[in-house]
């Protein structure tokens, strides 16, 4: 099954830049060969369900390898059946909405 998350992990206990945890975990998603797409308070993912929620798992496991003692993670996820759709298929749909105004 196909699933599209928006992902936030959050390390606790690391003081109060995370830039060098969020790095790791991009690049746990780089290695998954999944698509994917940073914004400012977290990363859209889309692919195989067990493939990217293997990859959530080994990016707690390499942010705990990193130090931080607590690891605290926010998901939306999101499955369809009707058809398939890609993260960029939903911003081209507003896109195309937004230029026709």
């Amino acid at each position: 099954m196909q699933v599209m998350i928006d992902l936030c992990v959050i390390p606790l206990g690391v003081g109060v830049s995370v830039s060098e945890y969020v790095t790791a975990c991009q690049r746990v998603l780089q290695e998954a060969g999944l698509e994917h797409q940073m914004h400012a308070y977290g990363t859209n993912v889309e692919g195989e369900w067990d493939e990217v929620f293997a990859a959530v798992k080994r990016c707690h496991e390499v942010v705990h390898e990193m130090g931080a003692p607590r690891v605290s993670t926010s998901m939306r996820i999101g499955t369809r059946t009707d058809r398939e759709q890609s993260m960029q298929d939903k911003i081209d749909s507003v896109e195309q909405k937004l230029s026709e105004a």
